[in-house]
């Protein structure tokens, strides 16, 4: 092959047009949740900075989108950040992987190190896993294997509350909603698991004493066979996107503590301040045994979870029969995500980013606020980053995105929802124009 530039690589390798390369998308890229091929055809995206997206041919009129999505609750710095493309670069100069089992390196350890002093109580051991459904199945395998361990192997079932997700991986899955879930298609094949009813609704609203004892009681009368409660704090993702008190975190945490149950915060939507504090869970005062992060972790660079447990954890399951964690990803604590997830995280602590997610607060209120007078809406909701607008109906995603994108933003509802989780830099210009694509793809979905 003649010398190429690296840019002439590039241009070789895509080398194609919009259209051709939408055809081989078709024609061999299966999309998450959706069938194969395609419903719609996907926006080709040619390049993101800031909070914006670069689309190689226009849709609907828009040549440039503005991500209100933040790439799926990850890209809280924006796109192409000077301090995480050059912590990238500096670790791609040095190595861009190792094998974890036997070796260990400076990025891994720093960012341990971190994420321990940063997690709340004494969550001091860090398991680095390749994704969030896999930080929580390895934290679902580290509550299995620790009451194994300590001469309780009965207790392996897990109890949750209605409206969850956790993830697409297999134990994951049964930890979802089982009915109103994407993965009630596998009922009846997964461990089945312990549900209560979903938490009552509303962040500040006060707690209902009635669903608080039935919580205790559902706990207390499987205690027995429980490893552990796994729930999402404060706020359920893709369950839903519902607002609960943290009341109930703590209502848990006693009930766990009472009958000798583990609890598990499953924060890898909510960690790294996207309700207004760093963690959800340190809006309860409590600390899990176990805690899952993911998403914000890298900054939406590249994909990276965390595991983080106790010591009574780790211990417990170093005494035991098998006195290891039996999980070892192929990339585990990837050099190149574990460099810029320690960038992402420093950049995040560097600057006011309570102020700028209490900012965005502000102006979602009152950019989504005229959604409630619309027909078909049922609730407005906002805690944090998160604007969330629910209908009495199924969204019409066709009619919904299309709305949104003719106005020059990127939302990307589902089931009964149209929500926005911008990324922390999203200005207040750009902030209001994504609420006026919110309420734009209400009225059309």
């Amino acid at each position: 092959m003649p010398d190429r530039s690296p840019d002439q690589l590039a241009d070789h390798a895509v080398g194609r047009s919009p259209a051709e390369v939408l055809a081989l998308d078709r024609e061999h890229v299966w999309h998450p949740y959706d069938p194969m091929p395609g419903r719609t055809a996907p926006l080709l995206v040619d390049s993101a900075a800031g909070v914006r997206l670069r689309l190689a041919e226009p849709a609907f009129g828009q040549r440039e989108l503005i991500d209100g999505m933040a790439s799926w609750w990850s890209a809280v710095h924006g796109y192409r950040h000077p301090v995480l493309d050059a912590a990238a670069k500096d670790q791609l100069g040095r190595m861009s992987h190792v094998m974890f089992g036997g070796l260990t390196h400076r990025p891994a350890v720093a960012l341990a190190a971190r994420l321990a002093e940063l997690a709340p109580g004494d969550l001091r051991h860090v398991f680095l896993a390749d994704s969030g459904s896999v930080a929580v199945e390895v934290a679902l395998k580290m509550c299995l294997q620790y009451w194994r361990s300590v001469g309780r192997p009965a207790k392996r079932r897990l109890l949750t509350w209605r409206g969850g997700y956790h993830g697409d991986t297999w134990h994951a899955m049964s930890v979802c909603d089982p009915e109103g879930g994407m993965h009630q298609l596998w009922a009846g094949t997964l461990p089945e698991q312990v549900f209560a009813e979903a938490p009552p609704t509303g962040f500040d609203a006060p707690l209902d004493p009635g669903y608080a004892a039935r919580l205790r009681a559902l706990v207390a009368a499987h205690a027995d066979e429980l490893a552990a409660v796994v729930v999402e704090p404060v706020v359920q993702g893709a369950g839903g996107m519902a607002f609960h008190s943290p009341a109930y975190l703590r209502v848990l945490r006693e009930a766990c503590d009472e009958h000798g149950v583990l609890l598990v915060a499953d924060e890898i939507a909510t960690g790294f301040g996207r309700t207004g504090r760093l963690f959800a869970t340190e809006h309860a005062g409590i600390v899990p045994d176990v805690l899952c992060l993911g998403k914000a972790l890298t900054g939406g660079y590249l994909t990276l979870a965390a595991t983080l447990c106790t010591p009574r954890v780790a211990e417990g399951i170093s005494r035991g029969e098998v006195p290891v964690l039996a999980h070892g990803p192929t990339f585990m604590g990837n050099p190149l995500a574990t460099a810029v997830a320690l960038a992402s995280v420093e950049l995040l602590l560097a600057g006011d980013w309570a102020a700028e997610v209490a900012r965005i607060e502000r102006g979602l209120r009152a950019g989504l606020a005229p959604a409630r007078a619309l027909p078909g809406v049922r609730e407005v909701r906002v805690l944090g980053a998160i604007g969330v607008i629910q209908l009495d109906h199924p969204v019409d995603l066709p009619a919904a995105t299309e709305a949104a994108v003719r106005r020059g933003v990127w939302l990307r509802p589902f089931r009964d929802l149209i929500y926005t989780m911008p990324p922390y830099v999203t200005d207040d210009v750009d902030l209001a124009r994504i609420c006026a694509g919110a309420l734009a793809a209400a009225e059309a979905g």
